[in-house]
C-alpha cells in the first residue's frame, strides 16, 4: 500500500485511505477566461498567443504565425478554436501581416 520507510502516525492511515476511497466523479477546473491576454503566451515561441485551440486532452496557444503553421492539422481534431488574431491586425494595422 505505502512505501515501508513512510513514517505514519496514529489515524493517518485512515485518513489517506479516505482520500483514495472518496468519489472522484466530482472534478473542480479553474473556469477558463475568453479573452486571451498578453500573459497568454504561445507554446510554441512564447510571443503573445492570439489563437487557443481546446483539444480532448487539453488546450494550446499559438502566436498567428504558428496558428496558420499548426490549424490546418488542428481543425480536424480540434474541439474549438478560439481566434482573436483580428485583434493582433486592429492593434498593429496591416504592418503586423507582413512582419508575422
Amino acid at each position: 500500500m505505502y512505501a515501508g520507510g513512510e513514517p505514519q502516525e496514529k489515524g493517518e492511515d485512515n485518513q489517506r485511505r479516505q482520500w483514495l476511497d472518496d468519489d472522484m466523479s466530482e472534478t473542480t477546473t479553474t473556469p477558463r477566461k475568453d479573452t486571451l491576454t498578453a500573459a497568454d503566451r504561445c507554446d510554441r515561441c512564447g510571443a503573445q498567443a492570439y489563437v487557443r485551440v481546446v483539444l480532448s486532452a487539453g488546450e494550446l496557444l499559438f502566436c498567428a504565425h504558428h496558428a496558420r503553421n499548426h490549424l490546418p492539422q488542428l481543425e480536424d481534431v480540434a474541439r474549438e478554436i478560439h481566434d482573436e488574431t483580428d485583434r493582433l491586425y486592429a492593434e498593429h494595422g496591416s504592418a503586423a501581416t507582413a512582419a508575422v
